[in-house]
C-alpha cells in the first residue's frame, strides 16, 4: 500500500514540501450532479427561481470556491490559478456541472475542480431548496488530470 504523503512519521497532519518539484501545466476537470423534481427543472429552465438565475449563479459560485480553496481544505498549497472554467447545465433530472482548472505550479489542480463543482451544486441547493426538498447532489468526481512540461 502506498504510503499516504499528508502524514508523519507518527501520523501527523503535514503539507506537503512541494519546493523541489518542477512547474509544469496542470490541468483537471471535475463532474456533479443535483438531481431534482420536474417542476425545479421546469422552472430554472425558465428562469422563474425566486432567488435568480440558478445556472449563472452556480458558475460563478463555482468559480469563486474554487478560488479559495486552499482556505477551505487545510493542506491544500495556495496556487496561481491561470483558468477556471464552470459550467452548468439542465438535464432531465436535474444540473450537471463541469469544471476544468489549470494551473503552472509544482502540484496539482485537481482540489480547485472538485472544489469548484461542489460549491455550483451547493449554491444550486440553497436556491432551491425552498421548492423542492428532494433534492440530492452525487456523481461528484474527477475525470481528469493531466500535466505537461510545457
Amino acid at each position: 500500500m502506498k504510503k499516504l504523503s499528508h502524514t508523519t512519521e507518527a501520523g501527523k497532519a503535514n503539507m506537503v514540501d512541494v519546493s523541489g518539484k518542477p512547474d509544469q501545466l496542470r490541468t483537471a476537470t471535475a463532474l456533479g450532479h443535483i438531481r431534482m423534481s420536474a417542476e425545479t427543472v421546469r422552472l430554472i429552465r425558465e428562469n422563474k427561481m425566486k432567488k435568480g438565475d440558478v445556472l449563472t449563479i452556480s458558475e460563478i459560485a463555482g468559480i469563486q470556491g474554487g478560488k479559495r480553496t486552499s482556505d477551505l481544505i487545510p493542506l491544500c498549497h495556495p496556487l496561481q490559478i491561470t483558468k477556471l472554467d464552470v459550467q452548468a447545465s439542465i438535464d432531465e433530472s436535474g444540473v450537471a456541472i463541469t469544471s476544468t482548472a489549470r494551473c503552472t505550479g509544482p502540484t496539482g489542480i485537481e482540489m480547485e475542480a472538485l472544489t469548484a463543482v461542489s460549491v455550483a451544486l451547493l449554491t444550486i441547493y440553497d436556491m432551491c431548496k425552498a421548492v423542492d426538498k428532494t433534492m440530492v447532489i452525487d456523481e461528484v468526481r474527477l475525470v481528469s488530470k493531466t500535466k505537461d512540461d510545457g
